[in-house]
C-alpha cells in the first residue's frame, strides 16, 4: 500500500509551504553580479551535481584556495579538475548530458550560491594553465555557461551549527578501509593498509 500522505501535485506542496514572495522570487539572476562574483571569487569549497541521460543523479565537492573557480565574464565560469579518484561520475554526466548545478560554499559564512546552468568539458591548455595548483596544472576543467544564479539564505547553516566550533562532534574516521576491505573479504591489516594509503594519497597527491 502506498504512502496515503504522498504529495504528487504542486497544489498538494502549496498546502504545506507557504508561496514565495515576490522578493524571493526576484532573487534569481540570469547572470553573475559583482554581489555573487565577489562571493565565487571568495570561496574554497562547490559541490557540483551532474545527471546522466537516465536521470540518475551525482554530487561531487570540489575544493582549493579561495577563488579557484574562475568567472569569465558575467555567464561563464571555469572548474579545474586536480587529482582525484578517477572515477569521472561527473564527468561522464556531462558528456551525456550538459545540465549542472553548483552550490559555492565560504566558511563562517551562512549563506551560500546556487549557479544552474550547461556546462562542457575542455583540456584547452591555454584554460588548464590558467588554472594552476601547486605547481600544476589543471588535468582539464569544467566550463559553466551560467544560466541561474541566486543565494541561499543562511537557515541550514545556523539550524546545523556546522561554522561553530562548540558543536562540532569528536573527529571521527569515516572507515573507508574497514569498509573497503570487508567488501574484499580481507582482514583488518588490509583495511589499515588501505587507510594509510588515502592519508600518504593526501600528502603526496593533491
Amino acid at each position: 500500500m502506498g504512502d496515503p500522505h504522498r504529495i504528487s501535485t504542486e497544489a498538494q506542496l502549496r498546502e504545506v509551504l507557504d508561496t514565495p514572495s515576490p522578493l524571493v522570487e526576484g532573487k534569481v539572476f540570469a547572470a553573475l553580479d559583482p554581489v555573487s562574483t565577489a562571493f565565487i571569487e571568495r570561496a574554497p569549497l562547490v559541490f557540483v551535481a551532474t545527471c546522466d541521460a537516465h536521470g540518475r543523479m551525482d554530487v561531487s565537492p570540489k575544493g582549493d584556495a579561495p577563488g579557484f573557480v574562475s568567472v569569465e565574464g558575467d555567464a561563464v565560469l571555469l572548474v579545474p579538475d586536480r587529482p582525484g579518484n578517477d572515477l569521472a561520475f561527473g564527468h561522464l554526466n556531462l558528456l551525456e548530458n550538459p545540465r549542472i548545478s553548483l552550490i559555492f560554499v565560504i566558511p563562517n559564512v551562512r549563506e551560500t550560491l546556487r549557479v544552474n546552468g550547461r556546462a562542457e568539458l575542455t583540456r584547452d591548455p591555454a584554460v588548464l594553465a590558467a588554472l594552476p595548483a601547486r605547481g600544476r596544472p589543471a588535468r582539464l576543467a569544467t566550463r559553466v555557461f551560467v544560466e541561474e544564479v541566486f543565494f541561499h539564505c543562511g537557515k541550514a547553516m545556523i539550524r546545523s551549527g556546522v561554522w561553530k566550533p562548540a558543536s562540532w562532534p569528536e573527529r571521527f574516521k569515516p572507515g573507508i578501509g574497514r569498509q573497503l576491505a570487508a567488501k574484499a573479504g580481507a582482514d583488518d591489516t588490509a583495511a589499515a593498509a588501505i587507510d594509510e594509503a588515502l592519508e600518504r594519497d593526501y600528502r603526496e597527491n593533491l
